[in-house]
């Protein structure tokens, strides 16, 4: 790689935009409280000099509204390398929108960009702008959605097992939790699939009641399940705490948390034994980084949710970190709109060092047929 060029630091922000793109789904998905047959993408990207940062979220196509109309004025001219200014200002700005849901998902998606151009303008991988805590960066396949009959989740664990992936996760509360003889099937199914030396997840998206959790995990017990993700809502978290203690399952959540408070408050709450963290929602990379120095502070390891390529970097400079959620969704779209989105190998993806920021260029000839705003 080259060095970065002289005078770089003073480069200021010159141009922000913002698209959403509705990505079809490639069959029915479903999980136990949600279906959906499109995913939409909100890309973001930021230039200055001749260097373009790109970030992203999944959302609402007004998100990409709120980009253009209310943060990119913030941003615009001014200096590229003062993210932790520019995400106070873009926080303090949407006060009356609400930082939850839509603001939250614009602003992560401009800190996502404005560390990848940053990098960018150093000539450095994001990895080590950031410091790497690892080379690798272990990651477990997601999908397994309730609308699956048993021949398409048989295809999937295949495919993710011919990957090497050694630990896999189905979607299971189906019908918010009035079908667990189904869910009970499926992982049965999945344990069988899979082998003994496979590591099984669940994810109920809240769909189970606190005793009910409970109770299904002790149907569960032959299968081995080794992650139960979301047993009851995340704003539950006395009932999280109280699955968590009487399982054997590491408890999962926190995807859902926009705001350091939030994780505090989980975190204070003894409600999980591992964090999620979802930079698309949280505040971008800024915000991920001290949203697991809070999670290490009560001794907890962090896991990413989703977005596997937009994580990947963040994930390697963290030391706390765990694994992260290689989503079947998530993998299409980015794997659609990016060359460099490799395929795990081993069970773990690795960052790219030898090109800047997060290594991924943008296809837009593939996606712009599916641009909505």
């Amino acid at each position: 790689m080259t060095k970065p060029q002289s005078g770089v630091d003073s480069v200021v922000v010159e141009s922000v935009t913002a698209a959403a793109y509705a990505i079809p789904t490639d069959a029915p998905e479903a999980d136990g409280t949600l279906s959906w047959d499109s995913t939409t993408m909100i890309l973001v990207q930021i230039r200055a000099g001749d260097r373009c940062g790109t970030g992203w979220t999944y959302g609402a196509s007004v998100v990409a509204d709120l980009v253009n109309r209310k943060l990119a004025d913030i941003v615009v001219g001014a200096p590229a390398f003062d993210i932790p200014g520019r995400l106070q200002e873009m926080i303090a700005a949407i006060r009356n929108v609400g930082r939850r849901g839509v603001a939250g998902q614009a602003i992560s998606a401009i800190d996502v960009a404005l560390w990848d151009l940053k990098a960018r303008l150093l000539q450095m991988p994001l990895c080590r702008l950031l410091g790497a805590a690892r080379d690798d960066v272990a990651v477990y396949g997601s999908g397994g959605f309730t609308s699956y009959d048993d021949s398409e989740l048989r295809g999937q664990l295949a495919h993710w097992i011919r990957l090497g992936l050694p630990r896999v996760k189905i979607k299971i509360g189906e019908s918010w939790g009035t079908r667990v003889d189904r869910d009970l099937a499926r992982m049965s199914l999945t344990r069988e699939a899979v082998g003994d030396d496979v590591e099984l997840y669940v994810d109920a998206n809240g769909g189970y009641e606190r005793k009910q959790a409970v109770r299904v995990m002790q149907a569960a017990k032959a299968f081995d399940v080794r992650w139960f993700e979301e047993p009851v809502s995340s704003d539950d978290l006395d009932g999280l705490r109280s699955v968590r203690d009487a399982v054997d399952a590491d408890v999962a959540a926190g995807e859902y948390g926009y705001d350091l408070y939030y994780f505090q408050r989980m975190c204070q709450a003894r409600a999980v034994d591992c964090l999620q963290i979802d930079a698309t929602r949280c505040g971008g990379l800024s915000e991920w980084l001290r949203a697991a120095a809070v999670a290490a502070a009560h001794g907890l390891e962090v896991s990413g949710h989703c977005a596997p390529y937009l994580h990947l970097h963040v994930a390697a400079a963290t030391p706390n970190f765990r694994h992260l959620e290689w989503f079947r969704d998530h993998v299409r779209i980015e794997q659609m709109c990016f060359d460099g989105a490799h395929d795990p190998v081993g069970g773990v993806l690795r960052p790219d060092t030898q090109a800047p920021g997060h290594g991924l260029e943008l296809r837009p000839d593939d996606i712009e047929r599916f641009r909505t705003h």
